[in-house]
């Protein structure tokens, strides 16, 4: 499991997992369809990488949903730890960032709300 862009981003939330209280990720179904990749499961443990393929550890997912952009839960925020405080802040910050990198996000965009926990390290 790979968290956001190579480079300081990814850095940034790798570390929000092993050393803060990041315990979700969200990711577009779209990318899963197109990479033609399995959508994670409860109770798969997945490696956690860094930059440059380094193994930081390993979490477990603990819950899985796949929902439209505007039906992100208020919890999903809190969970994924990285500053939002509700569904509308992760909705603005999500859509400029996935957007940045090329994607067209409406309100019927499809995500995957992963939940895990951090199992070793």
């Amino acid at each position: 499991m790979e968290f956001g862009t190579p480079g300081e981003f990814r850095e940034k939330l790798t570390n929000l997992v092993i050393h803060g209280n990041k315990r979700a990720t969200a990711g577009l179904l779209s990318d899963y369809v197109e990479e033609n990749e399995k959508i994670e499961y409860v109770g798969e443990e997945l490696v956690l990488l860094g930059n440059n393929d380094i193994n930081l550890g390993k979490i477990k997912i603990t819950e899985v949903t796949i929902c439209k952009f505007k039906d992100v839960p208020d919890r999903f925020p809190i969970a994924e730890a990285e500053g939002d405080q509700n569904a509308d802040e992760f909705r603005a910050g999500h859509k400029r960032y996935w957007e940045n990198l090329g994607y067209k996000i409406d309100d019927d965009t499809e995500v995957v709300l992963l939940y895990f926990d951090l199992v070793n390290q």
